[in-house]
């Protein structure tokens, strides 16, 4: 209770100056309805079309991402690049993420699937789900009527075919060729494209050509014969390695036929052939640039090209030009390349280091993964990410992951249904006994719905509960 001299002296206050200072009774309420009055508290998201992908964790609001309804003023460039040490999820957000946009009549994917799991690669499970058979490309299964992806191949024009040639060679090389192996290789190719008409041309047909030279290329530049088969000899001897060493019968033989371009999920097992081998970068250009030929056309569809350890494309300077033109050819076309490593010193530091600056500018979204403190410090400063950002990526759990979407930076929890959590763990050798056969399809697409209408509706109200994040599996 006021004394009545305080109370006169206030109205004699209010009287000259005017009412100064109001009095209001605390409220209390719960955190859910505050986070409604003070909507700065919660990051504004990317939209409500797209792909579920979890939940914002300090808001709790579901977080929706899709490069292609975001592409344009919000989204630069539709690539994306996933980072961070094994054993935090990287692959199950890889595998959740297309089983989600393979909903979509659209869509279509490929992915490069170079882990092996159970003595096949570890996108086996799902592509057994979807019907789909993987293109296994094994150099002792070549030999024996196995997969073979023929860079000749005349789906690909004859400038493509002698830029993959280039690109085998300088690869194998590890150096690029000179003027003179190079006019060896380009003489030996368009000779052996212009008399080869009744089949399709194979690299056979360039060892030949090179070991034995038309006098017609010596004349044509005023050199001797000897000096042409010369220049050749070394070229002759990497291709050879494709024909009858270890990378024999999965390229020295025409295309397969039968191989599905029009499937929605093309898989591409490379889980056997060795990951530290030279081979690995030659059989991803070559793949690389059979599909571009091949694969991406100008029909409308949305296309995803999915590449697991991608530091053997991004880390050669040689195939790593040739994805660059790649992307840039592909953003016209609807194409979303996703690039995933383990840590960004795999391809900044190492010998293409001008070429993956190249491509991680182009890839707009970066979603990174539990990192050591330095490794932190340095992929911040590569991508610009904010001191924030860096300081926490270190003390990220599995399924947790930091994502830059063109400079909108959030802290995202993976959500996974029970229906894909048997698809997407790629260590069940060590937590199961045996792996269900088969899952119903539409067990998917239920848990799927039912998520995406829960999300939908704490959308609506602007924001969640703070936490609930972290405790959705």
């Amino acid at each position: 209770m006021r004394d009545p001299m305080t109370a006169l002296t206030d109205a004699f206050t209010s009287f000259l100056f005017g009412k100064v200072e109001t009095t209001r009774l605390p409220v209390r309420t719960s955190t859910g309805q505050a986070q409604a009055v003070y909507l700065p508290t919660a990051a504004p998201g990317l939209g409500d079309s797209g792909v579920i992908i979890g939940r914002e964790v300090y808001s709790g609001k579901g977080y929706i991402y899709d490069p292609f309804q975001l592409y344009g003023q919000q989204l630069p460039a539709p690539h994306w690049l996933v980072l961070g040490e094994s054993g935090n999820g990287k692959s199950a957000l890889e595998k959740t993420y297309v089983l989600r946009q393979l909903r979509f009549k659209d869509r279509q994917v490929v992915v490069l699937d170079a882990q092996g799991e159970d003595g096949v690669g570890e996108w086996n499970l799902i592509a057994q789900q979807l019907g789909i058979t993987p293109i296994r490309l094994d150099p002792i299964a070549a030999n024996d009527s196995g997969i073979r992806l023929n860079p000749l191949d005349p789906a690909i024009t004859a400038t493509g075919q002698l830029a993959l040639l280039r690109t085998i060679i300088e690869v194998a090389m590890g150096h690029g060729l000179d003027e003179r192996a190079g006019f060896a290789l380009k003489v030996a190719h368009a000779y052996v494209v212009d008399t080869i008409r009744d089949r399709q041309p194979v690299l056979t047909d360039i060892v030949e050509q090179l070991r034995h030279p038309e006098a017609e290329s010596a004349l044509a530049m005023n050199v001797d014969i000897d000096d042409v088969r010369a220049w050749g000899l070394d070229v002759a001897l990497v291709i050879d390695r494709l024909v009858d060493g270890d990378l024999r019968g999965m390229f020295d033989g025409p295309t397969t036929v039968g191989i599905d371009l029009d499937a929605p999920l093309i898989v591409f097992d490379l889980s056997h052939i060795d990951r530290n081998s030279i081979a690995m970068p030659i059989l991803m250009a070559i793949v690389g640039v059979w599909l571009e030929h091949t694969w991406i056309r100008p029909d409308r569809k949305k296309r995803i090209f999915l590449v697991e350890e991608a530091w053997h494309i991004i880390n050669s300077p040689f195939v790593a030009q040739l994805f660059q033109r790649l992307l840039k050819f592909g953003r016209r076309l609807g194409l979303s390349f996703v690039a995933v490593v383990h840590h960004l010193s795999d391809v900044v530091d190492g010998a293409a280091a001008r070429e993956a600056a190249a491509i991680l500018k182009m890839a707009s979204t970066r979603t990174i993964y539990a990192q050591k403190a330095d490794e932190a410090r340095a992929t911040g400063r590569v991508l610009g990410l904010p001191r924030w950002a860096v300081e926490i990526i270190p003390t990220l759990t599995p399924g947790i992951a930091v994502w830059d979407v063109n400079g909108n930076v959030q802290v995202v929890k993976h959500l996974i249904t029970e229906a894909e959590r048997p698809l997407v763990f790629t260590d069940r050798a060590m937590t199961e006994s045996s792996t269900p056969a088969h899952l119903p399809a539409d067990l998917l697409a239920a848990e799927l719905e039912a998520e995406e209408r829960a999300l939908s509706i704490e959308r609506s109200r602007g924001s969640g509960s703070p936490g609930s994040a972290t405790t959705v599996a």
